[in-house]
């Protein structure tokens, strides 16, 4: 049975609330005692990968404790593992996992360099799954019609490939959202809502590099359902949503119209739905997502980090009472951290998963970082993380910081901060995360909004570096406002970052500047790393953007 046809099996939609709710339960059990949720995982994790290569080199049958395992092995990241990974994704077995690997998850990292993560049978069953299903739960449990029909979805990270590319191994080298795991598992129950739409396997033939011709396709489908929630996991491509539906408005109702599919015929024409569509663009010809769904109740994304400062401003344009849900904290290496309620951005430690380690954000990681373990991580604070799990991964710097919101239930609670790495022309090591709660704090006193930004370092007319931001506002900014924004920005920064005051006090980093970009700016860049041949998943929105190729199509003038 594929992935589509599961949504239209008798009684799916009860099975798969189940599901959902008993996965949220276990973890919720298992956080009951977090000290002893952690030794059993690290006792599985050593157990079972005692016996190979990497567990000999380590002596990972010695490890009974934390302790034991923090001596055995460094911290690590990607390029430490890589060599291991590399030698398994061609055919060499019981060099990191016991397991062998079913798929190899693609992530483009934050160097834009394709990672081979192995997803081994036990890594999904004891570590991915359970946080998998729980993750949908608040969706489900307050929004239930989005199980009511298949098409009720768009989910827009969803993009299955027939014939995906393998490693050397033979084994799919694809990005999680690519993978059948009812198949390739056996966990039929785990195709998401929004995967049985019409337009979840595209009816027409596309080439599958072109990836916003599929954007459009799906969108036009679309338009002609009652949809109820998007689902999106990257909020860049929540946010792009607007931008195509005014983008492709002419096409996507002519299609309607003829009843026609990317220039094919396609089910019936349908005036009547054409007219409806057509009427609902405003005077200056542009319409809004509120409008063509009038019944849409969520959208699932992160909300944290960049896309923290336009989402509340973004869900209006998909309609006043529209709930954002967070998405799990999670990358493709691994889960962090999953919402088992209705907190607006931040999820619990999925204690039961992998061992946690952290390390506080303005440290550097090194091979011999003291770490903290879970039970020891305060409230408000910004942490590096470090995780094992049974798949394969040990002691891991995934690259990503998360800042510790509060405690549930003797779980930390966290949320996404940024990106580990950091900005540093003169000293200052300034954090995403520290660049985006100064932008908060510089929008609020104006009541300023904007609809996303983008900094780097440039010299200022005396030669001095400073920071340059990029911003499209949402709505007028006035000079005044903009000249008030860019000087309490400058504040801020200095109140989140010790460097960065620092560095502004000895007169090492000018004061910061501001280019103020047209509202659809982010959109065609957006669009065009998209065209370029990147998945729309990996497309994430970026704070700091050094590179000058890339800050050049960002900040250049409409049609120039």
């Amino acid at each position: 049975m594929n992935v589509s046809s599961v949504w239209h099996a008798p009684g799916h939609a009860v099975r798969y609330r189940e599901r959902v709710f008993a996965a949220r339960t276990r973890l919720t059990r298992d956080h009951t005692d977090l000290p002893e949720a952690q030794r059993r995982a690290l006792t599985d994790l050593v157990g079972f990968n005692a016996s190979t290569a990497f567990g000999r080199a380590h002596g990972l049958g010695r490890v009974l404790t934390m302790e034991d395992f923090r001596s055995a092995v460094p911290v690590r990241d990607y390029a430490d593992h890589a060599p291991l990974i590399e030698r398994t994704a061609a055919g060499e077995r019981n060099l990191l996992s016991a397991d062998t690997p079913a798929v190899y998850f693609t992530s483009s990292g934050s160097t834009g360099a394709h990672k081979k993560v192995p997803v081994t049978p036990r890594f999904m069953k004891t570590t991915f799954m359970p946080f998998y299903y729980a993750a949908w739960a608040p969706l489900v449990e307050h929004f239930p019609e989005v199980l009511e029909r298949p098409d009720a979805v768009l989910n827009l990270k969803h993009d299955p490939l027939t014939a995906p590319p393998t490693t050397a191994d033979g084994r799919p080298h694809v990005g999680a959202s690519q993978v059948d795991f009812g198949a390739r598992f056996g966990e039929p129950l785990s195709a998401e809502p929004g995967t049985g739409a019409p337009w979840a396997a595209l009816p027409v033939p596309t080439d599958p590099a072109d990836h916003l011709e599929r954007a459009y396709l799906r969108l036009r489908l679309a338009v002609q359902a009652d949809l109820r929630c998007m689902i999106g996991i990257n909020p860049a491509m929540v946010a792009a949503v607007p931008y195509q539906l005014n983008l492709w408005w002419p096409r996507i109702v002519k299609e309607v119209r003829d009843g026609t599919l990317g220039g094919l015929p396609h089910g019936r024409p349908d005036p009547a739905r054409a007219a409806e569509l057509e009427r609902l663009a405003d005077s200056s010809g542009r319409v809004r997502p509120a409008q063509v769904w009038p019944r849409m109740r969520a959208l699932f994304c992160w909300t944290t980090g960049v896309a923290s400062l336009y989402l509340p401003a973004l869900s209006g344009e998909f309609g006043a009472d529209v709930a954002v849900l967070p998405a799990p904290v999670a990358a493709s290496e691994g889960p962090v951290g999953v919402a088992l309620d209705r907190h607006p951005s931040a999820g619990s430690l999925t204690a039961s998963a992998s061992v946690y380690e952290f390390v506080p954000a303005e440290e550097d990681l090194r091979p011999d970082s003291d770490t903290l373990l879970p039970d020891e991580l305060e409230a408000g604070r910004d942490y590096h993380v470090v995780f094992s799990h049974v798949g394969g991964l040990y002691r891991y710097a995934v690259g990503d910081v998360v800042r510790v919101v509060d405690t549930a239930g003797g779980v930390p609670r966290v949320e996404y901060a940024g990106r580990g790495g950091r900005s540093d022309a003169a000293g200052e090591r300034l954090r995403d995360a520290e660049a985006v709660r100064a932008l908060h704090t510089a929008l609020r006193p104006g009541g300023l909004a904007l609809r996303n930004a983008a900094c780097r370092v440039e010299p200022s007319p005396g030669g001095t570096p400073h920071y340059v931001f990029a911003v499209s506002p949402r709505g007028p900014w006035p000079p005044a406002g903009a000249a008030r924004f860019t000087a309490a920005l400058d504040g801020a920064l200095s109140a989140e970052s010790a460097g960065y005051a620092a560095a502004r006090a000895a007169g090492r980093l000018a004061a910061p500047s501001l280019r103020l970009l047209d509202a659809e700016a982010f959109d065609r860049d957006w669009h065009a790393a998209v065209a370029s041949g990147i998945r729309p998943t990996q497309v994430k929105d970026r704070l700091f953007r050094q590179d000058d190729a890339l800050w050049g199509r960002l900040t250049a003038a409409p049609n120039g």
